[in-house]
């Protein structure tokens, strides 16, 4: 088994519910994507990432790149580790009342068109072969890895703090939780 980090990304300039759907990160966020990427530069060689992974959006790749540039690699882009997807038939005013609701509540009973308790099983599942990996990922993305290897129903069982980094260990064997990062003391926005 190898190292694998999974890290939430930076303060963003806007938060969710606001104008603009893919915002990048404030300066705050800038300076802890390069904070994240010195924490990680700084492990034992036989720990320290030797790749990078972003989900698509702005504020996980602008999280993922002063690492990146430190390895000297380009990070993979991977959707499969980004946002929890939106109903399709909702309307973009509609998504922070609706994750509200979805984060008091549990995986099965979150509202929608799309099947969640898959998609939880799918982003473990990209997780478990990115070995030797920085993943730069979300909010919910994160719980749904820990709550599934919590063996926890609940969306919301871990407050990842901006650039907080969990280690796990990936392999043949799938994913163990070895360290949960830092919890944020206020909510998501």
């Amino acid at each position: 088994m190898s190292r694998l980090y999974l890290i939430r990304h930076g303060r963003p300039a806007s938060s969710w519910g606001g104008d603009d759907d893919d915002p990048g990160l404030d300066d705050v966020g800038k300076g802890q994507a390069r904070s994240a990427a010195e924490r990680l530069l700084a492990l034992p060689a036989g720990e320290r990432p030797t790749r990078v992974v972003s989900s698509p959006l702005k504020r996980c790749r602008q999280t993922a790149q002063p690492l990146a540039d430190a390895l000297g690699v380009d990070p993979a882009i991977d959707p499969a580790v980004g946002e929890i997807p939106t109903p399709r038939a909702m309307d973009h005013a509609e998504r922070p009342a609706w994750l509200r609701a979805a984060f008091a509540g549990d995986w099965a009973d979150i509202r929608g068109d799309i099947d969640y308790v898959a998609w939880r099983q799918a982003v473990a599942a990209a997780l478990a072969s990115r070995e030797g990996c920085a993943v730069f990922s979300h909010f919910v993305a994160i719980n749904a890895v820990i709550s599934l290897l919590a063996a926890d129903s609940r969306v919301i069982v871990f407050r990842p703090d901006h650039v907080s980094i969990t280690t796990l260990e990936a392999g043949s064997a799938g994913l163990r939780l070895i360290e949960r990062g830092a919890q944020a003391t206020t909510g998501v926005l």
